[in-house]
């Protein structure tokens, strides 16, 4: 496995703190960390700077159908609250994934999830179904919401769409926890409520699925925010694809308000998870995701800022349950006094 050589490694074995133990739609994370789609590399790269077994799982890359280069440099920047990135889904696809990167996820010391994206529903399908027969993978995540592509939002923005899209794939993954990663839906409609429901109550659907679920089993909100950096002396956009998604700190408070939106008005009585998606960076960041009604947190920037922050955020939360006077994370889930 990659990763023995990590330069953050410690002799000893990660803390256990099973007050962090957490249960992601049936399960079990030793801690309630994720790390992002694309943060990991296309697999397990991560180990290379941190020890895995900080994390509760991580991301795949997201998988397509055929390999994708992605977008031309320069495809990622560094801002003053955050980071802009235009990667444009650039992967092996999953023939090449299959065959030369699964045989490793067994011997992982965290939960895998792959990200999964396409321009039509065939391709999410055929990917997913390739995914089912990796006994080793946990879960897929539907990168529905991807700023950085043609049409990379379509789902996310279509209601009828995304059922449609749910609809197809739900059955294709009789043993994984089935994931959909929303847009940051803040203005207009569709809402974030409007998405969620749409992933998770899709109509005309059948229970199916490890959790017998008619749609997901779990939400991930949000992907990042589109944006765009100017370099004033040349003119030009500083991103060769002119525009970008915006991830990082400057991100969490949009996020957090969505976060809480979709508890509020499906997640919480449909018992849907929920793992909240940008700027956590610190620990309080990510408490008040857990007090906005978060299960889970999916780290990005913060691991390209400083691989050890996760280690960081797990010390702070436990810390910050035992201060509230719980025993464990999970009863903190939602717990914003208003």
């Amino acid at each position: 496995m990659r990763g023995t050589s990590c330069r953050y490694r410690k002799d000893v074995r990660p803390k256990d703190q099973p007050i962090l133990a957490t249960d992601l739609a049936g399960l079990a994370l030793q801690r309630p960390l994720i790390a992002a789609a694309g943060t990991a590399g296309t697999l397990d790269e991560l180990a290379d700077v941190l020890d895995l077994r900080e994390l509760g799982a991580i991301t795949t890359k997201s998988i397509t159908r055929e390999p994708r280069e992605g977008n031309q440099p320069w495809r990622i920047t560094g801002l003053p609250a955050g980071m802009l990135n235009a990667i444009g889904l650039a992967n092996p696809g999953v023939d090449a994934f299959v065959a030369g990167h699964a045989p490793r996820i067994a011997a992982m010391p965290c939960r895998v999830i792959c990200s999964v994206a396409g321009n039509a529903i065939d391709d999410y399908a055929h990917v997913a179904d390739r995914l089912d027969t990796l006994e080793a993978v946990a879960g897929v995540e539907l990168n529905v919401s991807c700023p950085n592509v043609h049409g990379g939002s379509d789902f996310a923005t279509d209601t009828a769409a995304l059922a449609d899209l749910v609809r197809a794939v739900r059955p294709l993954l009789p043993s994984k926890r089935l994931i959909v990663k929303l847009a940051p839906l803040v203005m207009g409609t569709p809402s974030i409520a409007d998405a969620a429901r749409a992933a998770i109550e899709p109509p005309g659907s059948s229970p199916s699925g490890p959790n017998s679920r008619p749609g997901a089993d779990a939400l991930t909100i949000a992907n990042t925010v589109p944006a765009m950096a100017i370099d004033v002396h040349t003119r030009k956009p500083i991103l060769t694809n002119t525009t970008g998604g915006l991830s990082g700190p400057a991100i969490h408070p949009i996020t957090l308000k969505l976060v809480r939106d979709a508890y509020t008005t499906i997640c919480r009585d449909s018992q849907t998870p929920v793992i909240a998606a940008g700027g956590t960076s610190n620990w309080q960041s990510a408490a008040a995701y857990i007090l906005a009604g978060a299960t889970a947190l999916q780290l990005g920037t913060s691991l390209f800022a400083d691989p050890r922050t996760p280690r960081r955020i797990a010390k702070g939360l436990a810390d910050w349950v035992r201060t509230q006077g719980e025993s464990s994370l999970a009863a903190l889930t939602g717990a914003l006094q208003v």
